[in-house]
């Protein structure tokens, strides 16, 4: 029998390691996956041939065996498939890689167990061996200092159509001839919420009719809730760079805009889109009509507005493109049905209505499910509402749905999560992530909590979108993506999660509209609350005057602001057991913030993130927090904020800093974080050195430094940091030189540089990186690289394409 095992176990391995040397050539896909497999089989292969090693390996139970082999033989057919993952759509190109990461590290993991002290080929593979698998993106050029980070050509344009598009064609046709032909200035597309509205409008947008109109002059904005006419104005002002007007009134920014309207529109058509108009901005649109020859208005809404009489009603999908719609998503090969009966089929697409949404996550959620399971939904659906014609009878009926994740428990907790978070906004994927870790102790490395992002992305409960150009491969996690909702799946979050009495709830969701709170709230409930996850959402009108809230017990606390000043709650000083604290700004200019120093009172806060807001020197007392791990700024207004060394977090061990452009020196107090293991300063462009003495943080493992384009050197301490394996110093344009004792980070295996226009040479001791494995850099810089290729035999020089428009911006700045 154990003859018969060794035989099974070396197979599969043959027949894996056979696969991937195939892949490898023939695909482009996926690349550094394979080779980082490849590496990993070809130091295991010899275990095979040393006695003592595998006798060790075979010591294991027979069942763990077994099951290595059968998951090596599934790993074939992981990789095998490689060639046919749709690199556009990202949730799949993430999950797929996932896999391969968990591949390569279960090989690690079922080989390395008490190796022969001479069988150093697969030491050599362990350790930090992930680092390399996060990896950033290289963020796209910021052509001002603006801190929304928004470009001129971004703002206000048109979104990217979805990947697919069903029954929505001759809807477009007939738009297209009311927009076109029609002496009104105003149209109204108007439909329950989930039946394509915005998909319509998008689709209208990208055509080349509508293109040759109105040209580049086609302007997007999300109005959603709560808006104003300021927060138009300022948004389309900054879409023209134009981003000193702050309006004090509604008037004033009528007015400006009107003539700023006048100037954009003098020599050719516009055309704005105003999406997600709810029916008390109905004034709002009225405000933005202007006499401007060729201005038109197009809106989408849920509701209909009698004041403009022009109305395209969009009706639900028929019977065939509705089955085309949910087949597509339940059966991903290309829509083709598998094992289930045309009838059961037919049966559940009359059920969904002929709406959009419903379908689309109606068949996510049935994809890959056995006939059993696609019939039980059928009988627990039919029995429930079946008819979709109001919100709420929606809402019920994508409630199946979201019961399929019964079987999934921690995803389900997951996606209820998400009503944390204003509709229509662009959620950072590690704001999300940061919460998780702590709520259902995910491991900090990414891997589970990027798990849950794209299983609610492939339910189509959520989407991903890259927070900016994809320049190199994404390697399995979400850190580089933005989060968005389609609003109607997080008003069933929000629905879901409200079912008990307030002082019973799990999840708090408080909405505050001017100065008006919450029923519950202002009843001043007795007994206190047990939430554990608190989320506050103010508008740009919120004065800042708090009720007292009791709720101890609270773990995660989110603040959704939009005011230009902010006094944090008193009450939050009561929360003992609060661990993650985030504070986000979705205004246009930074939230000035006040009370800062309550948070020094929460012990056990362990993550803190603030985001777009303006912070003092009266933050300094977080910093004496014993338990903070992460503190993260971006897109701030840091002034004096940063810690200084009267103040040092003694357990931090992550540091983000990312677009805050007032940022010109560091304070050497954040050398003082002897356990720091990542250290993040991003497109921080006004930032022109680093403190001498960074060769302290000997714990450091990542140093991100991509895009602080004012960045002279690396200090030459940084020799020092033995445990470094990961620097990213793409984009630094003003780098000349690097320090001589670069070679001395024996732990080195990653390095970015592409962009670093400014290095004309290496310095000798690069030889010496005998760790390092992966250089990515442009054409240019891989020039550089030639003369050492031969001394460092584990290395891989990585040339990515340039965007020569993306640099002109960058160094303009």
């Amino acid at each position: 029998m154990a003859v018969m095992i060794e035989t099974a176990l070396e197979h599969a391995f043959n027949e894996l390691l056979k696969v991937v040397l195939q892949q490898t050539i023939q695909t482009a896909r996926f690349k550094t996956l394979l080779k980082r497999l490849e590496k990993t089989l070809k130091g295991v292969q010899p275990v095979f041939y040393e006695s003592w090693t595998l006798s060790k390996v075979l010591d294991r139970p027979e069942k763990e065996i077994t099951m290595f082999i059968d998951y090596m033989e599934k790993g074939k057919e992981l990789v095998v498939k490689c060639p046919r993952i749709n690199f556009w759509n990202v949730c799949q190109k993430l999950l797929h890689s996932n896999k391969l990461i968990r591949l390569n590290n279960e090989l690690l993991r079922f080989f390395q167990i008490e190796f022969h002290p001479m069988s150093t080929s697969i030491r050599t593979l362990i350790g930090v061996y992930d680092l390399a698998d996060k990896m950033d993106q290289v963020l796209s050029a910021i052509s001002t200092h603006d801190p929304r980070m928004y470009t001129r050509s971004s703002l206000c344009s048109v979104p990217m159509l979805p990947e697919l598009i069903i029954g929505l064609d001759s809807h477009r046709e007939e738009l297209k001839r009311m927009l076109l032909n029609d002496d009104a200035q105003v149209l109204v597309v108007s439909g329950s919420g989930g039946c394509g509205k915005t998909t319509l409008v998008k689709l209208l947008c990208h055509d080349n009719d509508i293109k040759d109109v109105f040209g580049k002059n086609i302007l997007w904005v999300t109005v959603s809730r709560p808006s104003s006419l300021k927060t138009i104005a300022q948004k389309l002002f900054e879409h023209y760079g134009e981003n000193h007007y702050e309006f004090q009134t509604d008037e004033e920014a009528r007015n400006q805009l009107e003539r700023l309207m006048w100037q954009m529109g003098s020599d050719s058509k516009m055309l704005l889109i105003l999406d997600d108009v709810w029916s008390e901005s109905e004034s709002i649109v009225h405000d933005l009509k202007f006499r401007i020859p060729g201005y038109k208005i197009l809106v989408t809404s849920r509701f209909l507005f009698p004041r403009f009489k022009s109305t395209y009603e969009l009706r639900l999908l028929n019977e065939e493109d509705s089955r085309s719609l949910l087949c597509y998503s339940a059966f991903p090969c290309d829509g083709i049905r598998i094992n289930v009966p045309d009838e059961l089929v037919n049966k559940i697409v009359k059920l969904c209505k002929g709406l959009p949404l419903a379908l689309t996550v109606v068949g996510a959620s049935l994809c890959g499910q056995s006939l059993l399971k696609w019939k039980t939904t059928y009988k627990k659906w039919s029995e429930g509402q079946s008819i979709l014609q109001s919100n709420t009878s929606v809402l019920l009926s994508l409630k199946s749905s979201i019961d399929e994740l019964d079987e999934l428990p921690i995803v389900k907790e997951c996606f209820l999560d998400m009503g944390s978070f204003p509709e229509d906004e662009r959620i950072a994927a590690t704001t999300i992530m940061d919460i998780w870790v702590e709520l259902y102790n995910f491991d900090d490395e990414g891997m589970y909590t990027s798990e849950n992002l794209i299983e609610l992305s492939l339910r189509n409960l959520i989407n991903l979108a890259p927070r900016g150009k994809d320049t190199s491969e994404l390697e399995g996690y979400c850190n580089e993506l933005n989060v968005t909702q389609h609003d109607m799946l997080r008003e069933l979050a929000i629905h879901l999660s409200s079912q008990e009495p307030v002082e019973e709830r799990k999840r708090l969701f408080a909405e505050i509209f001017g100065n008006r709170f919450p029923t519950w709230w202002t009843e001043q409930i007795t007994q206190p609350l047990n939430t554990r996850i608190l989320s506050i959402s103010t508008d740009e009108t919120f004065s800042s005057i708090w009720y007292d809230l009791n709720a101890p017990k609270v773990e995660v606390l989110t603040l959704n602001i939009r005011s230009k000043k902010y006094a944090l709650p008193y009450f939050i000083e009561k929360m003992h057991q609060l661990k993650v604290l985030s504070v986000i700004s979705y205004g246009v200019y930074p939230t000035e913030l006040y009370n800062l120093p309550l948070i020094g009172k929460l012990s056990n806060l362990k993550r803190i993130r603030f985001e777009h807001v303006s912070l003092s020197s009266f933050i300094q007392p977080i910093y004496s927090l014993g338990n903070l791990q992460k503190i993260s700024f971006v897109m701030c207004k840091i002034g004096d904020a940063l810690m200084s060394s009267s103040y040092v977090p003694p357990n931090l061990t992550e540091l983000e800093i990312d677009r805050c452009y007032d940022l010109t020196k560091l304070s050497s107090g954040i050398c003082d974080l002897v356990n720091l293991k990542k250290l993040s300063i991003t497109n921080c462009h006004e930032l022109d050195i680093l403190p001498k003495g960074l060769g302290s943080l000997s714990n450091l493992e990542i140093l991100r430094l991509s895009c602080c384009t004012k960045l002279q050197e690396l200090p030459k301490s940084i020799s020092m940091l033995q445990s470094l394996s990961f620097i990213d110093i793409s984009d630094c344009l003003s780098i000349s030189v690097l320090p001589e004792e670069f070679g001395e980070l024996c732990g080195l295996k990653v390095l970015k540089m592409s962009g670093c226009r400014g290095l004309q040479e290496l310095p000798v001791s690069i030889t010496k990186l005998l760790q390092l494995e992966d250089v990515i850099c442009d054409e240019e810089t891989s020039y550089l690289w030639m003369n050492v290729e031969s001394d460092l035999y584990n290395l891989r020089v990585n040339v990515v394409e340039e965007d020569r428009t993306e640099s002109f911006m960058k160094i303009i700045q």
